[in-house]
């Protein structure tokens, strides 16, 4: 199961991008309200999740964790304790954990990014403590954690998740499918 946060000001593409990508692909794709069911996002759009974060923090099931950035909804995951101890557990299990745009400072601060290859929103390379910064990377991965650059680059993102969860030959099915060419 893959789990997406979800917290109110998060960035629209940065969210639904990869989960209708993840579900093209059939991968079970699950949005956590940490705010409840009804999540509003940075530019107003609501969108209805499928769980709350309280019936999602201790999931067995979990092989994916996702962190969609916006000021906002990064702050609503710094924020919350069941969504950091989510964090926590995933990066313990050996998940893949991933972040775009402003997220990856989360990994970061949690300790998740020390001395790893990541990518993270121009101008706030500062907040990534120890991590190597790819200047320019719309997408890094380093071991099982994946991070995005900007909501510009939900669509490698999301293709990325694909490859690493479904496959190669499903990742280019989707590809394919939404004509992205890059």
């Amino acid at each position: 199961m893959i789990y997406i946060l979800l917290g109110n000001g998060f960035e629209e593409s940065e969210a639904l991008v990869p989960l209708d990508l993840l579900r093209r692909a059939g991968a079970k794709v699950t949005l956590v309200g940490l705010d409840g069911l009804e999540i509003t996002s940075s530019h107003g759009v609501t969108v209805k999740a499928d769980v709350t974060m309280d019936e999602a923090h201790a999931p067995e099931d979990m092989e994916m964790l996702v962190l969609p950035g916006g000021l906002g909804g990064v702050e609503s995951i710094q924020k919350n304790l069941f969504a950091l101890a989510l964090i926590q557990k995933a990066y313990d299990r050996g998940c893949w954990l991933c972040a775009i745009c402003a997220a990856p400072t989360v990994l970061a601060r949690a300790g998740c990014l020390d001395r790893r290859k990541a990518v993270c929103y121009p101008g706030m390379e500062d907040e990534m403590g120890s991590a190597v910064v790819q200047k320019g990377s719309q997408v890094v991965t380093d071991g099982r954690i994946i991070t995005g650059e900007a909501a510009g680059s939900s669509f490698e993102f999301g293709l990325r998740l694909v490859e690493v969860t479904c496959g190669r030959e499903a990742m280019e099915r989707v590809r394919n499918a939404v004509h992205f060419h890059h």
